[in-house]
């Protein structure tokens, strides 16, 4: 096959969809904005429900694309719909035709300053999900000095109207409990709360997970959204909240708080889907040709997807549709490209 495949994003997805390509033998390019593959995977430390290395996936997923042709701190300048096939011109200064393109842009985290009440950005001692990923892998975070209270904020950006997303990350709850956890690894004579709406521990082994959190770790789960942070004198933090099962509001005392930002449209992906004018939903993640049935196609034809681009993804999840991209690109440049050789 000598079709031209541009896959626009080199994350979980992009990189196991690229592979599946390649293996089908044809001409994949691959576009990565920063300087490096891997997207929010290579950031991160281990992965729930078993907190597998992150390190481990990333590395197979490398060593799949050997041979691709990937293109680094490269982005779309412009994009433009052929008869049968895509222009695009690339930051780089090379121009691809490419006769299927796969938007694997990901997600941007929320950005927790916006949640002022919770003083991210103002206060030493509050931190992210993300921030904590690197402290596991880094070992290092000024900000973290042997804390003895810590909690974890769930849904911080994700089913909150304030800041116009109703919809639930799906990730959030599951990395709550396997940090806290972790931390607990770390941290053994630390105390650890989790205010949370309510636990959406979906998938196989998370409830298994959220019993360990509580047997084995004596975390404290207190039902309740969290309503103001402050700082005190010596730098901790005094958080009110309300206690929903008992109907009666609390305060604690922390020295860490740690806010689980959630998943949102990247600004990347926006960028591509306003060149196109791509479908998107009301939360912003781009629409997909039908609920059920279509889950990798786009309203426009040859245009496909794959990852959190259409909505908060885990990892597996991510790969299960990078692969079932790859099979989708595959059947329609078999009708569309037969006469190709």
């Amino acid at each position: 096959m000598n079709n031209n495949v541009l896959i626009i994003g080199g994350g979980p997805a992009g990189l196991e969809a690229a592979s599946q390509l390649q293996r089908l033998s044809y001409n994949t390019i691959l576009i990565e904005k920063t300087d490096k593959l891997g997207g929010h995977l290579a950031k991160w430390d281990r992965l729930f429900p078993a907190s597998q290395p992150a390190k481990e996936v990333l590395d197979t997923l490398l060593q799949n694309v050997n041979g691709v042709k990937c293109f680094l701190n490269t982005d779309v300048n412009s994009i433009n719909v052929l008869d049968k096939s895509y222009n695009v011109i690339l930051s780089n200064g090379i121009t691809v035709l490419a006769d299927a393109v796969l938007l694997a842009s990901g997600f941007d985290l929320f950005k927790a300053e916006k949640k002022e009440e919770y003083g991210y950005g103002i206060y030493d001692r509050v931190i992210t999900n993300a921030d904590l990923e690197q402290y596991y892998e880094t070992k290092y975070d000024s900000r973290i000095q042997n804390p003895k209270r810590i909690g974890f904020v769930h849904c911080v950006g994700s089913r909150d109207e304030k800041v116009g997303n109703l919809a639930c990350s799906k990730v959030c709850c599951a990395t709550a409990v396997k940090q806290a956890c972790e931390i607990k690894q770390e941290f053994p004579e630390a105390e650890v709360y989790c205010f949370y709406m309510d636990l959406r521990m979906f998938g196989r082994n998370y409830e298994n997970l959220y019993l360990k959190a509580q047997k084995q770790y004596d975390i404290r789960f207190i039902r309740g959204r969290v309503s103001e942070v402050s700082e005190q004198q010596d730098k901790t933090l005094l958080v009110k909240a309300e206690d929903t099962l008992s109907s009666k509001p609390i305060k604690i005392t922390l020295d860490l708080l740690v806010l689980m930002a959630g998943m949102r449209p990247s600004e990347a992906g926006e960028k591509i889907g306003n060149m196109l004018q791509i479908n998107k939903e009301d939360d912003g993640f781009f629409t997909t040709k039908d609920s059920v049935y279509s889950l990798q196609k786009s309203n426009l034809p040859g245009f496909f997807f794959a990852g959190a681009c259409t909505g908060p993804k885990t990892i597996p999840d991510t790969l299960h549709e990078a692969r079932s991209s790859a099979l989708e690109i595959h059947e329609y440049l078999v009708k569309n490209f037969s006469d190709k050789k």
